[in-house]
């Protein structure tokens, strides 16, 4: 299932069999995939372990996790069912404390997300805005020592339009960090643009499921640019 720029009243569901696509991904040659519980990011909690933990176990790719995770305890569960990278995203905005132990505990496997809207980060799947900046939120959760940022402009999600290229590449520039980009990503000369500004990896997907990215050829272009 995908949303329209975060909203919960604007999803289309492309298959009503998450593993399948999964192992479609994978079968395909994408190196990694990205899994975001969108009930759990509404709840405030995680709601789809059981077919998560499935996903996980059956993946030959890592996997990576966001959505509803906002206890130490859940990170835990999750990456022992196979998932390699948690992401935070609200948890992170309110709970520093959780990051710094998160980061302690599991160094190279949290990965916080930068949701921003209009410049400003929004929380609670992306229906709350606070008055964080994007740039000062990622130096205060470097800080807590976290290593890897996915930056979101939320207006741009699931439209099939463009990322925010300036946005994504004053983050960049800004932090010596890994950082992957998301939202808006609908052609390989996007995934072109943003390896030459220096972002990490993308992470695409409704472009996938409409047929405007082919993923075998993204891959093999980028793979020729290095």
């Amino acid at each position: 299932m995908r949303l329209y720029q975060g909203d919960y009243e604007r999803e289309t569901v492309f298959s009503d069999d998450p593993l399948e696509v999964a192992l479609k991904w994978q079968a395909k040659g994408a190196p990694r995939l990205h899994i975001v519980d969108l009930d759990g990011a509404r709840a405030g909690e995680l709601c789809n372990l059981g077919i998560i933990s499935e996903i996980a176990r059956a993946m030959l790719i890592p996997v990576q996790l966001g959505g509803g995770i906002r206890q130490l305890e859940t990170i835990e569960a999750v990456l022992k069912q196979g998932v390699e990278r948690v992401v935070l995203g609200t948890a992170a905005v309110e709970n520093a404390v959780l990051v710094k132990e998160a980061c302690h505990r599991f160094p190279d496997s949290i990965v916080v997300s930068v949701d921003a809207q209009e410049g400003q980060i929004a929380t609670h799947g992306w229906r709350k805005t606070t008055e964080l900046t994007a740039l000062s939120f990622i130096r205060a959760m470097m800080k807590l020592g976290v290593k890897r940022f996915i930056y979101t402009d939320i207006s741009r999600d699931g439209t099939l339009t463009e990322p925010n290229f300036d946005a994504i590449s004053e983050v960049i520039d800004a932090t010596r960090a890994p950082v992957i980009a998301a939202g808006g990503i609908s052609s390989i000369n996007h995934l072109k643009m943003l390896q030459k500004l220096g972002a990490e990896g993308a992470i695409v997907g409704k472009a996938l499921y409409t047929g405007n990215i082919d993923l075998k050829q993204a891959i093999a272009t980028l793979s020729r640019m290095g």
